[in-house]
């Protein structure tokens, strides 16, 4: 039997029984509905936490810190070196990293204890430094006022609840007010000291007292980083160039100060921008090998990668049972076929056509079933999507929150649950066919 006349002997089949082959098919579609709609739900929600950390700025980031900053004294696991004879992360090593293919920026984190005098009044506060590249950060999006100018220029960012303290009643009219500054300083001395037992030829350092004047341009209500930071809890922001240039003493400092390098800038942390998220990791290896220790948000997030893992697939087994029990809908139909035509099929094995081509004529019924459910379910399932999407965002707006989308469709889930339409379909069509291809032809033209 030739493809064109299988297929348009099935073809007539089907319509011949249409209100019973259409709820077939309506049942096929509702569960192809149903599939894609729990995992269109997934990969949306996965969509949603993938967009908000890379809008928060820490996929293509990497944190770098020295070994000799180790807390608890302890070795990393497999170093032989002795944390005390570590590299310290000084400008040799910030060059250091620059040099690493992929990589784009490369500051220190600067955050440090200050006092801010606005008014003749004194506010304490955690100051941090940001890069311009810092300006994305989805915290600085509906910041009120604007970012820095430029990396030098004397300007401040400051927390919301930090701008009610200097303005309680209206915290918004601090923004284009100066303010004073007062930090530390780190200041390198030249001296030298001996004792009966010891000679120290390094260069140590004093704290003075400092003050920089800033104008607040900006206040925001977010923490940045997602709070992920040890900058995040600061409450007043600075350029990073203009952080560095204040050489304000860090608690490094002190932990070098009875060490070989105490007469040496040195930073608690770099921070490293890579170029795509997707370099990360070899950037994050070659930091490795160059003796420093390594920190990523890759790292944190491969037990959420696992949890979206397990999400799909138990979303995925949910969402095949309305198809499962599509596919009995199949098997009564056809099974319902053979029988009402068991007299058909005896006159076409009567005049030439062989178990195969009843086995095909079957088959292709039960495939075309399976094509116009799936994608009829597709078109099913995206438009609740929509809707589930357009209701969300309703939602979101009167609470006064960005629109976002929960509901992802992308191009391998529509082709899958068609294809996986077809095949449940088809497998729904084995009992069916088989049956039809045993049917004695003399027995079945005697059935009335």
């Amino acid at each position: 039997m030739k493809t064109y006349d299988l297929l348009e002997l099935a073809g007539r089949n089907l319509r011949e029984s249409v209100l019973r082959n259409g709820l077939t098919t309506a049942g096929i579609s509702i569960g192809v509905a149903s599939l894609v709609a729990m995992l269109s739900l997934g990969a949306g929600l996965q969509d949603l936490a993938n967009r908000r950390l890379s809008r928060s700025g820490l996929f293509d980031t990497v944190y770098v810190t020295s070994f000799r900053d180790l807390r608890d004294g302890r070795e990393e696991q497999g170093r032989k070196s002795d944390p005390g004879q570590a590299q310290a992360l000084n400008d040799a090593a910030r060059e250091k990293l620059a040099s690493i293919p992929d990589v784009t920026e490369v500051e220190p984190e600067i955050r440090f204890m200050g006092e801010v005098r606005y008014a003749d009044a004194p506010h304490p506060a955690i100051v941090a430094g940001l890069s311009p590249s810092d300006k994305d950060n989805d915290s600085f999006e509906g910041m009120t006022g604007q970012f820095f100018s430029s990396a030098q220029s004397p300007e401040a960012i400051v927390q919301l609840d930090f701008a009610k303290s200097l303005n309680e009643q209206n915290p918004r009219v601090v923004i284009g007010q100066d303010i004073e500054l007062r930090y530390a300083e780190r200041q390198s001395l030249g001296t030298e000291s001996s004792s009966s037992s010891a000679k120290n030829d390094n260069a140590g350092f004093s704290v003075v007292r400092k003050a920089q004047k800033l104008k607040i341009v900006g206040i925001t209500d977010q923490e940045p980083f997602g709070g992920m930071r040890g900058i995040s809890r600061a409450r007043v922001f600075i350029p990073i160039h203009v952080a560095v240039g204040l050489n304000v003493m860090q608690s490094s400092d002190l932990r070098g100060i009875t060490g070989d390098t105490s007469g040496e800038k040195t930073y608690p942390a770099l921070v490293v921008r890579v170029a795509s998220a997707g370099k990360v990791q070899a950037v994050q290896d070659a930091v490795k090998n160059l003796g420093f220790r390594t920190y990523s948000i890759l790292d944190a997030t491969k037990g959420l990668r696992r949890f979206f893992a397990v999400l799909d697939l138990f979303l995925a087994i949910f969402g095949s049972l309305a198809l499962a029990v599509a596919s009995l809908a199949i098997i009564n139909t056809l099974v319902m076929a053979v029988l009402e035509r068991r007299r058909e099929i005896g006159i076409m094995k009567a005049i030439g056509a062989s178990d195969g081509d009843i086995k095909k004529l079957f088959f292709a019924e039960a495939g075309a079933m399976g094509v116009i459910g799936g994608l009829s379910g597709v078109l099913l399932g995206w438009a609740m999507g929509q809707l589930i999407n357009f209701g969300t965002n309703i939602w979101l707006q009167r609470h006064d929150l960005p629109h976002e989308t929960i509901w992802s469709s992308p191009l391998w889930l529509i082709g899958g649950a068609i294809a996986f339409a077809i095949v449940v379909s088809l497998i729904a069509g084995l009992y069916p066919a088989a049956r039809a291809s045993k049917l004695d032809p003399i027995q079945a033209l005697k059935y009335e």
